[in-house]
């Protein structure tokens, strides 16, 4: 039943749309407009109760994947994977089941009392649903392994089988180094994320990771609100730690009493590159068990086939995630539709594609749809381990992650395109527009790391998210208003589609970003990152 309605939505809209906004011929010798009606009505469509919030796993997901691959090719899009316009995103649900588990955590002879929730949370990192659990506990400092800046938290311990402790963010800058993991900015190496995967590869059994809210960015309730419900990782390629997981400030205070040790001085120590790992008098013993499912999700692809000879093996991608959090909670709305987050992004792509096929570029162009961002990137995750184009083909990556839905502006947001040559062709294209590239804010909560294309930076592609404008054109204050409105609407349900949404900022964002990729896709050479931008010694490296 699923797959007929799945197929009955995506050809009638099929048929719909391509009657209102049909397909056109290549040869037009600029880059065609970027229309509103067709944005709006993908927009419209995407954001509606149809398809249930486009939740990863649930149906509205299913739906939302068949409605792209009709539309990349009523668009005129070639498939981007062989003969098909999906590739295959395998995913692990995974959700602790405390109640029965029998985990504890020992210091100093003792048992700890812990409360699940309360006090830490944790699940199984590698997607296996039981884990005899009987590992030390190590303290790490922050849990970096930073060659560049000298900096080693693991150096002299062999952490194999053993459960590390560590704390969020970077070492902070200081007087003598004041530019040092890009002084008050956050680096990759501060997110939780990297730590993780860090543990990962020094084959740790586990990872705690310390919360405070001035280091994670957050409170413990955001801790809380993700890791008492099922998450989604990645059920493919490098697979994390045994134990993952968090515990509050308080909770670190009392083991590290119990285990003698004083937690305050342990952290001035791990600010000092000097800092060497602390092996703790304590241990986690028990059985840790999970309810664990598996979910096939689809990255969706349609490529326009480049036109030069040789530099059509190259390509430019444009991004932007489909998924949002679907179904769930009780009341009168359970449906979160994320109509900005990233219904927008997602209706952007569909309209730039639209007018790309019109007048292809030198290189090749793909336009990829991917799933489970929300989940923790793991759509564009799955496509960079397992790229449909070469990695060291690829010139650029340019990501919409919500659109801007309060009219046009002044400005264009380029955060991270300094970091490579797109820099300079983002100037030069929002020039060209009448525009200015907004001045880039000190990166504080590490908004780089935090959308798909920095699984495209960290394969080596110069990769960032086109953002908005914010010096509008007219009614500054009320835009200013709805903006405030919108946050306080963030991941809830009144992310909704307005029908009296001025789009014309969209469309400006849309045009921009196809703008900026005709722009590389033309041009003589890939860009490149900036000297010692530690994603360039990646794509340096070939792989």
């Amino acid at each position: 039943m699923q797959k007929m309605l799945s197929s009955l939505v995506s050809t009638a809209l099929a048929t719909s749309l391509t009657a209102a906004f049909p397909a056109y011929a290549a040869g037009a010798a600029s880059v065609p407009t970027v229309k509103e009606a067709p944005l709006r009505a993908h927009l419209s469509f995407l954001s509606s109760d149809v398809l249930e919030g486009r939740g990863t796993g649930q149906r509205g997901g299913d739906l939302t994947v068949a409605y792209l691959e009709a539309q990349a090719l009523a668009v005129g899009l070639k498939p981007g994977n062989g003969d098909s316009f999906r590739q295959s995103v395998k995913i692990a649900g995974v959700k602790a089941t405390p109640d029965s588990s029998s985990v504890a955590l020992e210091a100093g002879g003792k048992a700890q009392s812990l409360a699940f929730g309360k006090d830490w949370v944790w699940a199984p990192g590698d997607a296996k649903a039981v884990h005899a659990m009987d590992a030390d506990l190590v303290f790490v400092g922050y849990g970096i392994t930073a060659p560049e800046e000298g900096w080693d938290d693991y150096k002299g311990m062999d952490v194999k089988g053993k459960i590390v402790v560590m704390m969020v963010n970077d070492p902070a800058p200081t007087a003598a180094e004041p530019n040092r993991f890009n002084g008050k900015g956050l680096t990759y190496y501060g997110r939780w994320t990297y730590k993780f995967e860090e543990a990962a590869r020094q084959g740790a059994a586990g990872v705690l990771l310390i919360h405070t809210d001035a280091s994670a960015s957050y409170g413990w309730s955001v801790v809380q609100n993700s890791w008492l419900s099922e998450r989604f990782q990645l059920a493919q390629g490098k697979l994390g730690a045994n134990m993952e997981g968090w515990m509050t400030e308080a909770a670190a205070r009392t083991l590290f009493v119990a285990a003698g040790e004083d937690l305050d001085a342990l952290r001035t120590a791990a600010e000092n590159k000097n800092f060497k790992p602390v092996a703790l008098k304590a241990k986690v013993k028990g059985e840790m068990k999970a309810a664990v499912r598996m979910v096939e999700q689809f990255n969706v692809a349609g490529v326009v086939p480049g036109t030069d000879p040789k530099l059509k093996d190259e390509v430019v991608i444009y991004s932007a995630h489909w998924d949002h959090l679907g179904k769930q909670g009780e009341g009168a709305d359970t449906i979160y539709n994320g109509a900005v987050d990233n219904a927008s992004g997602t209706a952007g792509l569909l309209a730039m594609a639209q007018e790309a096929v019109r007048s292809p570029a030198k290189r090749s162009q793909m336009f990829l749809w991917v799933a489970a961002e929300e989940q923790g990137l793991l759509g564009s995750a799955a496509y960079a381990s397992s790229p449909l184009w070469p990695a060291n083909k690829t010139a650029a990556n340019l990501n919409l992650d919500s659109l801007n839905f309060v009219g046009a502006a002044k400005d264009i947001g380029t955060k991270g395109s300094e970091r490579t040559e797109l820099g300079a062709m983002a100037e030069a294209t929002a020039k060209a527009m009448g525009l200015v590239v907004r001045t880039p804010e000190p990166d504080l909560a590490g908004g780089y790391f935090r959308s798909d294309h920095f699984s495209f930076a960290k394969a080596g592609i110069p990769a960032f998210s086109i953002e908005g404008g914010k010096d509008y054109v007219k009614d500054i204050e009320g835009a200013k208003a709805k903006q405030a409105s919108y946050r306080a609407r963030y991941h809830q349900v009144g992310d909704e589609y307005d029908p009296a949404w001025d789009l014309s900022g969209m469309v400006q964002q849309a045009q921009f970003t196809l703008n900026l990729g005709r722009r590389v896709a033309d041009a003589p050479k890939m860009p490149a990152w900036k000297a010692g931008d530690a994603f360039g010694k990646v794509r340096a490296s070939g792989k």
